[in-house]
């Protein structure tokens, strides 16, 4: 099993900044793509970003340019840097991972139980 424990949510004014964090803990033998996602009340779970294992990213239109995905692969960590926040940007973000796991390396998607973004005057 591997769990995922994002931290870093809070509550900030619109053109402010924030780092979400996210650790994968328990039997990995890798981690591959790894990524977060965004739930705003009454809608569904979207991406924002990934990162694959060669650093290749992907983005979102809506945070092109605002935000950077990142991984530390020696810390099994995942960052997502949030710059000039829109309240739009409001709700519940998730890490997810693509992860190897011991001892017989299959490849399971784990979620983590997300940290709540709130952007407002």
């Amino acid at each position: 099993q591997v769990q995922l424990v994002e931290s870093g949510g809070g509550e900030v004014q619109p053109g402010g900044s924030l780092t979400l964090s996210c650790v994968a803990s328990g039997n990995i033998s890798r981690l591959v793509s790894m990524g977060w996602f965004r739930q705003a009340p009454g809608s569904q779970r979207d991406l924002v970003a990934a990162i694959g294992t060669n650093d290749n990213t992907n983005y979102a239109d809506s945070v092109k340019g605002r935000f950077t995905i990142s991984r530390e692969d020696a810390k099994n960590t995942l960052y997502l840097q949030m710059d000039r926040l829109k309240p739009e940007d409001t709700g519940v973000y998730y890490c997810t991972a693509d992860a190897h796991t011991s001892p017989t390396w299959k490849l399971y998607t784990y979620w983590g139980r997300g940290a709540q973004v709130t952007v407002s005057t």
